[in-house]
């Protein structure tokens, strides 16, 4: 369902960015280890795990939105493509997420190098790993929250007519 009242948009914003520190870190934790292509399996399970949960926390996956009435789903859908979003209100598959780790395929790069560089390397890899998660998902919180935002206010300014 998605959030009625700012209140409860910004509580459920918050809830979304503690569950992001959390997947960041377990991010920052695989890319510790010393092992090549373990952190990307990692990161890649982590976001395909992430994202869909924070979609449903804001009541927009596929599903949530497909269940709405028709007024209320062409809001939201026309919401999301004006906010130009890929990951709301869509499936989120391996294909997409691994489209968005390209976008910070520098970041990952570094982080692969710095792998073979004793413990330094890994504690840098590993802050590397931290740092792209939680823009990630922050990223995809911010998104969320906006389409969740203007569709709270375009219904209030419909209820005050």
């Amino acid at each position: 369902m998605v959030p009625k009242t700012i209140e409860e948009l910004n509580q459920i914003r918050e809830e979304c960015r503690t569950m992001v520190k959390k997947r960041a870190s377990a991010s920052a934790i695989a890319a510790a280890i010393p092992v090549p292509g373990v952190d990307i399996s990692a990161d890649v399970g982590i976001m395909l795990e992430l994202l869909p949960a924070i979609n449903r926390k804001f009541g927009l996956t596929p599903e949530q939105i497909e269940q709405l009435d028709e007024e209320t789903k062409r809001i939201i859908l026309v919401l999301v493509t004006s906010i130009g979003s890929e990951l709301v209100g869509r499936t989120i598959t391996k294909q997409l997420v691994a489209k968005l780790l390209k976008k910070v395929g520098a970041r990952v790069a570094a982080k692969q190098a710095t792998k073979y560089v004793p413990f330094i390397g890994q504690a840098v890899s590993a802050g590397i790993s931290f740092a792209a998660m939680r823009h990630l998902g922050n990223a995809h919180i911010d998104e969320c929250y906006e389409v969740a935002k203007r569709y709270i206010e375009e219904t209030q300014l419909v209820n005050k007519e």
